[in-house]
């Protein structure tokens, strides 16, 4: 599905992976339409295929998912795999929580629960690494959704660190990116996901519904602020691309 931006630019679209039906590219996609891409929302969970390609394309999102990065259906490992396509490109790739999971299974590097089960759900700090600071300046809370985290894959650069999970996000090469944490969800979404995540609220560090919400109205400006300029960055080859 190709959803047209409003500025008449005529950008390549961003490639959209989502992994359910009724999933949005939230604030994310809102952002790339103002900035002048389109985006072409793909859905291989739905049998949608990805393209061999990304000659026609400014780049890829793969966006996060109820999944697991190390589940055995077929639609999970062939995205595992079409990672490859952008890396070897150098076309822009950003990965958001399962999507960043996946980056990191290509790339050899484990995706795995702690040992205590700690999960974490809600509102964490975040801490930008010397790296990430001499990149750009980062929000002091970030929002979460998971119970798994992941190495840092070889030859990949840590941006930014957690209590509970240290690996929150990293870049390899040039063009790919990878974050854990969640800068994407509108007001409707963080609504829906208390809603119908409050099963996950039992997990070890996860916090309250009310704490998610209370959180966002304390945080989410910072956070809104970080996301413009990041995509900036993963994008920035394709800025003023006719």
């Amino acid at each position: 599905m190709l959803i047209e931006s409003q500025s008449g630019n005529q950008r390549r679209p961003i490639l959209i992976v989502l992994h359910q039906e009724r999933s949005s590219p939230g604030r994310v996609g809102q952002m790339l339409l103002q900035k002048g891409y389109d985006l072409d929302i793909r859905r291989p969970v739905l049998g949608e295929a990805l393209p061999s390609t990304l000659n026609d394309h400014g780049g890829a999102v793969i966006f996060g998912g109820p999944m697991s990065a190390n589940d055995p259906e077929p639609y999970v490992k062939s995205e595992i795999s079409w990672v490859d396509v952008p890396l070897k490109e150098g076309r822009p790739f950003l990965g958001i929580c399962l999507g960043a999971q996946m980056l990191v299974r290509h790339l050899g590097g484990k995706v795995q629960p702690r040992d205590d089960g700690q999960a974490e759900i809600g509102w964490y700090p975040l801490h930008p690494t010397e790296k990430g600071r001499l990149l750009m300046r980062w929000p002091q809370m970030v929002y979460h959704f998971h119970r798994e985290g992941f190495d840092l894959p070889r030859g990949a650069d840590l941006l930014a660190k957690g209590d509970t999970y240290p690996n929150q996000a990293f870049r390899y090469g040039a063009n790919a990116w990878g974050l854990q944490f969640h800068a994407e969800l509108t007001r409707a979404m963080m609504h829906r996901w208390v809603v119908h995540g409050a099963h996950r609220f039992v997990l070890p560090n996860a916090q309250q519904g009310r704490e998610h919400l209370e959180g966002r109205m304390i945080f989410d400006g910072a956070l809104k602020t970080w996301l413009s300029e990041f995509l900036d960055i993963v994008f920035e080859e394709q800025k003023g691309a006719a």
